[in-house]
């Protein structure tokens, strides 16, 4: 089936926060000064009714609105936006959005918006206070924790469906309880993000401020930013978090990545692009309608074309997109290609591949080691869940046998 799914970023690379870990901002350099990062309502309704008319019939459509941060767009944009879906909806056709936020604009009026249209909202937050804000500052230096949790608490007021998208950097693996914890007690979903960024995107980012990322990475690698978590340090994250959330949180807390590797275990397709075999079914697109392979891939090279030049389906399911998916694969190195773990891994994503194997082969997951202690420490408690699934029984029985199978 010729489906796919489009991040639409209404505002750019524009956002209120100056995170120093974050991959998007130097898109600002594409353009002047002067250049207005609105999307406009023209590009909005091509976009709307192309992205409706492109998904197959009896498939819920998704709009994925984010950025930089998508409020600054304003509220009547998006209010916009719902009454275009409304416009060019198929009969019988399901239609849901799902916004990424740093929740900081978020007041009574965006809750009750979010509420009344059934968005889903994903928040920003990286943990409590100290490590929230140690990288997500404003532009005046300032942490923005205590604005994100305003915003959260608006949502919780309203009961908009909210989770949690915590970035994981080198600071996180000093203590992954007092993330869990707090992050938990807050969230019943959570996405764990590890950033990874090379150097030389730094080098190339003028933007961003070089304090820390002038200093030596903790890892063997002399490729990626000191604020980059290392192999060792997610594996060791992931494990913690996992073990954890085995003796008290299965059935209660749901942790993206647990949820991915339970379904490949029992040899069902995830909704992670970065651990299936292929990817590109997630595409990007800018403000001015350009449309682009991945949100990470926003570059020159992977330009797919204009929404209001090309048909949107042709571009997503082009030759060139097509091949940049496949790549995932084709690419990967021998070392993958023997690894038992390949199947739960798919090599991740191809964005965090640039060291060498031990035979010094290119390609490698900058994260690789890390995953492989995750995936050994997990194995027997995934298989545990996965029979008790298979028997029609729930998944938090495994609770009750975790010692033996984290020990």
């Amino acid at each position: 089936m010729d489906t796919f799914q489009v991040m639409a970023k209404p505002i750019g690379p524009v956002c209120n926060l100056c995170c120093e870990y974050c991959f998007y901002r130097h898109k600002v350099k594409k353009f002047s000064r002067e250049h207005d990062w609105k999307m406009d309502r023209k590009t909005l309704e091509v976009y709307v009714r192309a992205y409706i008319e492109s998904q197959p019939n009896g498939v819920p459509v998704t709009f994925v609105w984010q950025g930089g941060e998508p409020t600054l767009r304003g509220l009547d944009f998006f209010e916009d936006a719902v009454e275009l879906q409304k416009k060019y909806q198929r009969p019988g056709q399901e239609i849901a959005n799902a916004f990424q936020t740093n929740a900081v604009l978020v007041d009574s009026e965006w809750a009750r918006f979010f509420k009344e249209n059934h968005f889903l909202v994903g928040v920003s937050v990286d943990g409590p206070g100290a490590i929230h804000d140690h990288y997500r500052k404003d532009a005046a230096g300032h942490g923005s924790f205590d604005k994100v949790m305003r915003g959260v608490d608006h949502l919780r007021t309203y009961g908009v469906e909210h989770n949690a998208l915590v970035c994981v950097t080198d600071i996180s693996i000093e203590d992954p309880l007092l993330i869990y914890s707090f992050i938990s007690k807050a969230f019943d979903f959570i996405q764990f993000i590890p950033v990874v960024q090379k150097t030389d995107f730094v080098s190339q980012a003028p933007f961003i401020k070089h304090g820390r990322g002038q200093k030596k990475p903790k890892n063997d690698s002399s490729s990626a930013t000191s604020w980059s978590v290392n192999a060792d340090g997610w594996g060791h994250f992931l494990n913690t978090v996992f073990d954890e959330w085995l003796r008290h949180d299965v059935g209660r807390i749901f942790v993206q990545i647990f949820d991915e590797t339970l379904a490949h275990t029992m040899g069902y397709p995830g909704g992670l692009c970065m651990f299936d075999k292929t990817c590109g079914r997630a595409m990007a697109l800018e403000h001015n309608g350009d449309l682009y392979a991945c949100d990470h891939f926003v570059y020159p090279e992977y330009w797919l074309g204009n929404i209001k030049d090309r048909e949107l389906k042709a571009m997503a399911l082009s030759g060139s997109q097509i091949a940049f998916g496949r790549d995932k694969f084709r690419r990967l190195p021998g070392q993958c290609r023997r690894c038992e773990y390949l199947g739960l891994c798919g090599g991740g994503c191809p964005r965090n591949r640039f060291i060498k194997t031990k035979n010094k082969e290119e390609g490698l997951n900058y994260l690789c080691q890390g995953y492989q202690a995750y995936f050994s420490h997990t194995a027997r408690a995934m298989q545990y869940m996965a029979g008790e699934i298979m028997q029609q029984r729930p998944a938090s029985n495994v609770m009750q046998a975790a010692e033996p199978l984290i020990s």
